[in-house]
């Protein structure tokens, strides 16, 4: 066997020495808990002990019972679309995508209420092109340094108001009709901002993603961390049969040192 031959055969595995061996890994999850930040009308999650090592047990069994939307986590359409796509529906190959963010931090630090304008899209596709097709796209506000506070995440006014940014239907149509990506992610608990959902109990938004066959990772954070272009994204959950949403695990790939070029930094 010649070693061209040999170097075929191994498929990825050289994509994989060269490349993902000496890629930076960053954990964009939250470990969740009991008593964390959450949608305000979901009830908390229950943690026991099934069985514990320290008593004399054989195993350490941990019992969860948590709501499907619980921390970082993963919404399929179905969790507003009846008869949309579960999560043991997503395809596997949605689950590795080219990873774009998209950087409103400084507006989000000067007005919380603040949602991505065309202009914010345009302003990254002049830096490094057009978003593209089939990508995630993450909407970074640096809103996840406030976790775990509840009441920070919240942000409510004396009105009982929430104050948190959110999405805008002119930057997810342009993202969804124009430039085709498969999904979205943010920060927040809500795609939709906090007045809009908070006080007009408006969620628009998340029904226009959903109800594209389209899906989202809610409450990701260390976006701040990743590059604005060049990464992948491996968004990861278990397969509940008929499941409307349950906890994900979301990674960003970033090229390493040696691979890194000019837009990354």
């Amino acid at each position: 066997m010649t070693r061209q031959q040999d170097t075929s055969d191994r498929g990825l595995w050289t994509v994989y020495q060269d490349h993902f061996r000496s890629a930076v890994y960053t954990d964009l999850t939250h470990s969740f808990f009991p008593g964390q930040p959450r949608f305000p009308a979901l009830p908390d999650q229950t943690l026991s002990s099934f069985l514990k090592l320290s008593e004399g047990a054989l195993f350490e069994i941990h019992q969860y019972g948590f709501v499907g939307q619980w921390g970082t986590h993963v919404d399929p359409p179905l969790h507003m679309v009846a008869g949309g796509r579960s999560v043991d529906q997503l395809e596997v190959h949605e689950m590795l995508l080219p990873l774009c963010v998209l950087n409103v931090s400084e507006q989000v630090r000067a007005d919380p209420d603040y949602c991505p304008s065309l202009g914010n899209l345009h302003a990254w596709e002049s830096r490094h092109g057009r978003v593209p097709v089939g990508s995630f796209v993450a909407l970074r506000s640096d809103w996840s340094k406030r976790w775990p506070d509840p009441e920070r995440m919240r942000n409510t006014d004396p009105a009982g108001v929430a104050h948190f940014p959110g999405w805008s239907r002119e930057v997810l149509t342009a993202l969804f009709e124009e430039r085709h990506v498969t999904a979205i992610g943010h920060e927040t608990t809500d795609t939709d901002g906090g007045v809009a959902s908070s006080r007009d109990g408006d969620w628009s938004l998340e029904a226009y993603i959903l109800g594209r066959d389209r899906w989202q990772i809610e409450l990701l954070t260390r976006l701040d961390e990743v590059p604005e272009v060049g990464a992948l994204i491996l968004a990861s959950w278990p397969k509940p049969q008929g499941g409307s949403g349950f906890p994900a695990r979301a990674v960003a790939i970033s090229p390493g040192p040696a691979l890194a070029g000019p837009d990354t930094p």
